[in-house]
Order: C-alpha cells, then structure tokens, then sequence
C-alpha cells in the first residue's frame, strides 16, 4: 500500500484535527496514567521571588528527570513518561493517528535542543527506562566494573547509552552490534547487520532522534583496564606566551598515540587580564603514574623552557578506567552559543604554527575552545560500513567552541555574540578545518547552515532515502536531522 503523503502542518491546539481533552484521557488510561503536561521548570520560580532556590538549577542530574527541563516555554504540551515498550508503540501510534509533532527525551544531554525545544509536540519520555536505553553511562560504567568490562561512552554524568568516542577502541557508533527500535509505523523492529541492514547503517553515526524510538541498544565491551589522569593546567601571561604554548602542544599532541590514549585539553581566557591558560586531561591506557609522566614530559620539559609559562597545576591519578571516568553531575542550565568542527591529523603534522596562531585568535575573538584528542581506533575503523560521516576517520581532534552569558544579559548582547561566533570565530576555526569540515552534531551549532555536509557528509544522499522508507510521513523530526529541511524550524510545517 502507498504511505498517506505528508501533511502540510501537524495538528496543533486549535487545529480542527487536534485531539480534544477526552481523547487525551482516553489515550492516558491506555498508558497506565503515564501522560504527564510538560511545563518549563523555572514556571514553578516564575511568581514565587524568594521563595525558591537554585541548588538543584545547574544539575543535569535533577533536570534529566523533568520532562519540560528548560528555561523558556518551547518545551513539549505532553509527554508520556514510559516504563514499557508498549507505552512507546502507543505514543508513537497516537501521535501518527492525530498528526502530532513527537519529541524523544532520554537525559536530555542536547545543546541542539532536539529533545525538549519541540513546542506544540508530544514527548516520549524514556529516562525510566533505566535498565535499558535510559541507562546512564556512569551506571554502564560500574556495571561493567562488577564484571571486568568497560565500554565506549563519554565523559559525562547524564549521557545514555548510544554513543562516545576512544582511541583504543574507536566511536561509540561502531562498537554497536544491534538496537531494538520503535519505528514510526508503531512496530518494534530487531536492528542488526542482518536484519535492516539499511536501518542499522543509519542508526550508527546518522543523527539522534530521526530514525524511532531505541528501546535497547547492545554494545560491544572490552576487558577494563588501569589508566592514569593526568589533569595538568598551565598558564600563560600573554597572547605571544600562549600562541607559542599551543604550537608546541601541536607538535606533541601526537605522543599519546603510541599507548593508544587521548583525552581533552580546554583553553580559557581571562577576561579582566592578558593570561590565558591550558588544561590538558589526558588518560593514558595502562600506564602508571611514572610512566605517564614519562611520557608527557617531552611536552612539558619544552613548555616550561617557554617564556611567560609556568605550571600552576599538575596531579595524576591512577585507577581502574571505569572510575576514573565517573563523574557525580553535569553542569547544566547555561546558556550558550558555539559549534565545532573535526580537524584533520594532516594539519597538526604539517602546520603546528598554523594551529598556534589560530587557538591564539580564538581567544582573542572572546571564545573559550574545548578539544578533544583522539584518532588511532577511530581512523583504523574506517572499513566499517556505517553512517558515520568520514570526516571522523582522518580527524585528530574535535574542537569546540563556546560563548556563553548570564541570564540577565540582554538580547541584544545574545545577537552579537551569535554573530561574533558566524562571522568571526567559525572562519578562524576553518583555517585549521577546512571547507565542508565534519562535525560531531551532538555538540555543535543549532543553526549549523549546511548541516547535511557538516553532519553527514556524502552519506545523506542514502540517509535520506532510508529515512522515506521507514519514516515516510516524516514523524519523527529533529533539528538538523535527516529530512529536517523539509520543515520550518519547530517542526510544525512543511516548507
């Protein structure tokens, strides 16, 4: 049978094919009374001047359990908290059968807003899923512990399961081995390299939430291991100290390669002075303290013979890699613009001065870049067939870039740092880049211009046709996701 075309809008409040209240209560008794309204958290604040507090505000922990976590009032109508599969076939089905916008929630770890800026939509909520694809990657992380294992995930206290990158074992994306998934259809659908094959190879590095809702994800793990972290900060008095610290940074960057190990480095300006400074985190895989400090010492021994740089911090920590990459909480709740983009291994071979002079403008520019060093299992893994775009398997480094502002700025001062970072900061970062650089989508920019270049690259042409053969009505639409041009920016309308 043919798919019934798309509908020029979804059904909204108001819109004649909109359901009326005792249609939603029927739907609620279907789920068990799971049907929730989504409100912004800080409504509850709102009227209330002194009689709440913020000690729970930054919390990602706390947030990722709200359904309407966020600020503003684009947050979802309802959403539907589900424990089972069949609650996620219901939603699925009842928002195909109204023509409703859906949203899908897990943590809510999203600086693209795909989970929760879904204004008019209905949520699925899938955070109590906790013993499946609502896992947190800290409680993935001792699990593992108990029973010798680790596998690829991220640094990060509220991210769930489906995703991360290492060295020593490559992307998140290709160490999957099989999702059981809700499709738009309402059907739950086994997702391997046997069964939908086709839909298997978007799953792995095709973009979150434009494929259905993962209800499991099974995921190769690895022996664990003892690591250690190095968390080393060193400062810089000036512009000309901290060009300087980062081309000699550029030509050591490669030296973590030969234990397979990586990590992140993070550059930040002060704003009242001149200094500037340069965190490295790096964990070295199975090597000891001694050893690592062997084997960052070429680097450092060169960076303190710099002038105008000093060491104002340095402890390393050794234990098994499970814990070491606990952490309690994430940040959440700031406000922020920026993006990314993947830098090829070539340039810090062949332009370390390059990369100097560029993280120096950078921070000229009023930008606070966050880099992430990996390479090795990555590039070897570029035989996989998957949708991961091939940017990722010649990248040595993924940076990022961030200008963020208190609540009380105004919107003006927000417009110019938006503008700051398009007109000013993206090019300076594209010197190191490239043109049609990749991206990693789940930390880059909402408004990214061309994002099926960034994104996917030359697998959006078979992205897009994966995505009519299984979602051919366009239910399940992101921000920047595969199909998403069709739609204006809320995902309401055709365009």
């Amino acid at each position: 049978a043919c798919a019934e075309p798309r509908r020029a809008c979804r059904n909204v409040p108001g819109s004649p094919g909109y359901p009326q209240a005792a249609t939603w209560n029927a739907f609620n008794a279907t789920i068990s009374g799971r049907l929730v309204s989504a409100v912004p958290s800080a409504k509850f604040c709102a009227d209330r001047l002194g009689g709440c507090t913020d000690a729970e505000w930054s919390s990602a922990l706390f947030r990722n359990t709200i359904p309407g976590a966020m600020i503003s009032g684009d947050v979802p109508l309802y959403s539907v908290e589900v424990q089972t599969v069949t609650d996620i076939q219901a939603a699925v089905k009842f928002a195909s059968r109204h023509n409703l916008r859906v949203a899908i929630k897990s943590s809510g770890h999203d600086s693209s807003g795909r989970s929760t800026t879904a204004p008019q939509s209905l949520l699925i909520h899938t955070n109590k899923l906790s013993s499946i694809s609502g896992v947190h990657m800290n409680d993935l992380y001792q699990q593992g512990k108990a029973n010798g294992r680790i596998t690829v995930g991220a640094t990060a206290a509220t991210v769930c399961a489906a995703g991360g990158y290492a060295p020593a074992f490559g992307l998140g994306a290709d160490n999957v081995l099989e999702f059981h998934i809700v499709v738009a259809s309402g059907e739950l659908l086994q997702v391997n390299s046997v069964s939908n094959s086709d839909l298997f190879y978007a799953l792995r590095g095709g973009g979150a939430g434009s494929w259905g809702v993962i209800v499991s994800a099974s995921f190769r793990t690895f022996p664990t291991f003892n690591s250690t972290r190095a968390l080393i900060t060193l400062s810089a008095t000036d512009n000309t100290a901290m060009a300087a610290l980062a081309t000699l940074h550029a030509k050591h960057i490669f030296d973590l390669d030969a234990t397979r190990s990586g990590g992140y480095f993070y550059l930040h300006r002060d704003p009242t002075t001149t200094a500037s400074s340069m965190t490295l985190e790096s964990f070295l895989i199975n090597q000891t303290v001694a050893q690592s400090e062997a084997i960052l010492a070429p680097f450092l021994t060169a960076a303190q013979a710099l002038p105008n740089i000093t060491i104002a911090s340095s402890t390393y920590t050794s234990a098994l890699i499970n814990d070491l990459l606990f952490i309690a909480d994430d940040n959440g709740g700031n406000n922020l613009v920026g993006g990314s983009r993947l830098i090829p291994a070539a340039t810090y071979r062949n332009s370390p001065e390059t990369v100097g002079k560029v993280y120096q403008q950078l921070l000229d520019s009023g930008a606070q870049a966050w880099v992430i060093n990996f390479f090795c299992q990555v590039a070897d893994n570029a035989h996989i067939d998957s949708a991961v775009t091939p940017a990722w398997r010649t990248a040595k480094t993924h940076i990022i870039l961030s200008n963020q502002w208190l609540d009380s700025i105004p919107l003006d001062q927000i417009d110019a740092a938006r503008s700051r970072f398009k007109r000013i900061q993206l090019p300076i970062l594209e010197q190191l880049s490239g043109p049609n650089a990749g991206s990693y989508s789940n930390e880059a920019d909402v408004m990214e211009a061309d994002f099926q270049t960034t994104f996917y690259g030359p697998n959006y042409r078979k992205l897009s046709a994966i995505k009519s053969k299984y979602d051919p009505n366009d239910l399940f639409i992101v921000t920047t996701g595969v199909g998403s041009e069709r739609w204006d920016e809320w995902g309401l309308c055709l365009v």
